[in-house]
Parts: C-alpha cells; sequence; structure tokens
C-alpha cells in the first residue's frame, strides 16, 4: 500500500510539473494570471523579403485555470489590445493600428481561448490549441509551452512560441516589391515570455 501510495503521489507531481504548474491536490483547480509588469507578449515579421521585425504589445492580461487530475481539460485565456502595439517606430505603428492593418478602433480587442492541450511532453513542453479572435475574424491557432521556471505555489514562468497567416484574419495590406516579393510578410511569429501569479 505504502508503494501505491508513493507511485500516485510520483504521477501526480510529475504531470503537474509537464505543466510547468504546480502540483495541487487532485480534483483542485489553480488559477494563475499573467504577471504583466514581468511578461511580454511579443511577434516578428518579415519586412521587404530580408529581416525579422520585431514588435510587442503592451496592454494585454489573462488567466490559466489548472486542474493536475486532468491535464486536459487546462483552460487560458487572454486578451491584448492592439493598440498597445509597439514596434519602436511611432509612424509604422499608427499606420498598424490604422484599417489597413488591426483597425483598432473597429476591433478594440484581440483575444484567445483554449479549447484543448495536446503532445504533452515529458521535457516539459505542450500544445495549446485554442481560438484567436483579431480584427473581428476567430480561427483557431496552436501555441506551443514550455517551462522555463517555478516557484512552488507561487509564480510560474513560460515560454511561448507560434505563427499565423494574417491574410487568414483579414489583415492583407501589403505592396510588392519590383522582385515580386512582398513589403510586408504574411507569417507572424508569436514570441511569448510570460510570468504567471497564483490567484
Amino acid at each position: 500500500m505504502h508503494f501505491l501510495r508513493t507511485l500516485v503521489l510520483l504521477l501526480t507531481v510529475s504531470s503537474s510539473f509537464a505543466l510547468g504548474l504546480p502540483g495541487a491536490n487532485a480534483g483542485e483547480t489553480s488559477t494563475y494570471a499573467i504577471d504583466t509588469t514581468h511578461s511580454r507578449i511579443g511577434f516578428k515579421i518579415r519586412h521587404k523579403m530580408v529581416s525579422l521585425v520585431p514588435g510587442q504589445f503592451n496592454t494585454f492580461s489573462g488567466t490559466i485555470n489548472y486542474d493536475p487530475a486532468n491535464i486536459g481539460a487546462t483552460t487560458a485565456k487572454v486578451e491584448i489590445d492592439p493598440a498597445s502595439i509597439d514596434t519602436s517606430n511611432e509612424k509604422r505603428d499608427g499606420h498598424l493600428r490604422a484599417d489597413d492593418f488591426f483597425d483598432v478602433e473597429k476591433f478594440p480587442t484581440m483575444s484567445f481561448e483554449s479549447t484543448e492541450i495536446k503532445d504533452i511532453g515529458k521535457d516539459g513542453t505542450f500544445t495549446m490549441v485554442g481560438n484567436l479572435t483579431m480584427h473581428g475574424v476567430t480561427k483557431p491557432v496552436e501555441l506551443n509551452f514550455s517551462r522555463i521556471s517555478d516557484q512552488v505555489g507561487k509564480k510560474r514562468g513560460v515560454s511561448v512560441t507560434g505563427s499565423l497567416n494574417r491574410q487568414d484574419f483579414g489583415i492583407s495590406w501589403s505592396r510588392l516589391l519590383d522582385n515580386g516579393g512582398l513589403a510586408v510578410g504574411n507569417e507572424v511569429r508569436f514570441d511569448f515570455d510570460i510570468e504567471l501569479n497564483a490567484s
């Protein structure tokens, strides 16, 4: 009996660390909020088929709810203010807020809501699938998570990557270059560093 109890405990703790979240008691849901002062919602996009230009959104919020008894039921919700876009160029940021791109007056909020978790790896990685709403269009996207740090019961840190095609969300403005390429690429690469605080 002692061996069985020990085995169950080890499996529970191992499962929780696979997500980079705490080993709460089975059946208990732990809620974590994004610590916005220690997190970054970043992206990169190709400029003139040459370099990747980085940017970020400065205003966002979100929560993750986690049940160690049912990892697949873990959920996440995130909201982003597209008007807070920051590419370190005021003129470019103004254009990105306008109707050629995010049209922030008409679409003042971007959001992500998870639908499932899959591909949980032994190295602490997993893939979260969810619906991203941007520019008035909702489409499924996949986000790849990896645990980078933890402080049991207090904080968690995760790194998140992924990509999407902006054309899928109706953000289609660009210019053709003389060589036939695009001035603004279609693939947007995610690069998030998230610190989570226990609620």
